[in-house]
């Protein structure tokens, strides 16, 4: 059987996306509930971080700990994916060490090249495309609060970054309306965006994206690498925040997700992150039980 990667939710086909779902939510439970569950005993995750991360680091590292296994932590100073040594190396070699490689870097195609030569199965813990593991985590912390997404609304509020391209593929795997609300010059990438057809819509007004949504969902205005464009994007988002207001326009039972670091007062106001409609914290917990879904998942 060939070795299974996790780059973006496309990997996965729509049905193992509804069972990762469901079976996060049974491990979640068995957590909560004191069952030991250790299927990776003795199982080895080497973690590479080119971008730092609180949330994907202990979220990864603690549920390997769940299954009885263990995780390397290798920073950008113990490694150097393309520099000290090529990629196809840095693959080959510690691929035949571990038993599964997470990588959290900036281009894509480092993440691409890595799994074409890895024996192991390679998770995308984020590229400047992609954030797959974190739609994982959204779309079980919607099905725990609202049930089955599919035919639901789902608005983008903000930039057209890897967060809304994941929501882009996840519209495709889910079954669910996405409305995109981006400012001019800050569009997803048009190919993802032309491959998603019909179930994606790319508006200008943030109110009319969010109108009669189910989910109202945002990210921060200048992603790690962007800092030295912060004052243009507060420019150019100034009438993207998600306030109370917006959240109006929405259904009345409407959910708010953010992928967190969050800055209250930029991309959301302080009442609406931690205010009711906000499943923020549920969302940031749900990373640990969706990962170790899918770390079971590929290495079962």
């Amino acid at each position: 059987m060939s070795t299974r990667h996790f780059l973006t939710l496309m990997d996965l086909s729509p049905q193992e996306h509804e069972e990762l779902v469901q079976r996060a939510i049974e491990l979640k439970s068995m957590h909560k509930n004191g069952n030991r569950h250790t299927p990776l005993k003795n199982k080895v995750l080497g973690m590479i971080f080119e971008k730092s991360s609180t949330r994907t680091r202990v979220s990864f590292e603690a549920g390997m700990a769940h299954f009885g296994g263990h995780a390397i932590f290798l920073s950008p100073r113990d490694t150097q994916l393309g520099r000290g040594e090529t990629i196809e190396d840095s693959a080959r070699v510690l691929s035949r060490m571990v038993d599964v490689i997470m990588i959290r870097t900036y281009e894509h195609e480092k993440i691409e090249r890595f799994a074409e030569y890895s024996q192991v199965p390679v998770i995308n813990a984020l590229t400047d495309l992609y954030h797959p593991c974190q739609l994982l985590a959204d779309m079980q912390t919607y099905f725990e609060h609202r049930g089955t997404i599919r035919g639901r609304t789902v608005a983008w509020i903000g930039d057209g970054n890897n967060m809304s391209h994941s929501y882009i593929n996840a519209a495709r795997q889910y079954g669910f309306e996405l409305r995109l609300g981006c400012p001019e010059g800050y569009d997803p990438d048009a190919n993802i965006l032309e491959a998603a057809g019909d179930s994606v819509r790319l508006l200008r007004d943030p109110a009319e994206a969010a109108t009669d949504a189910d989910l109202v969902v945002t990210d921060v205005w200048a992603s790690m690498g962007q800092e030295e464009e912060q004052q243009a994007r507060e420019q150019a988002f100034a009438n993207y925040q998600v306030t109370a207001e917006l959240m109006g326009h929405a259904k009345d039972d409407a959910l708010f997700m953010h992928c967190l670091p969050a800055h209250r007062g930029e991309e959301v106001a302080a009442e609406v992150i931690d205010g009711p409609w906000s499943v923020a914290w549920d969302e940031a917990e749900n990373r640990l039980h969706a990962q170790k879904a899918l770390l079971e998942f590929l290495l079962s």
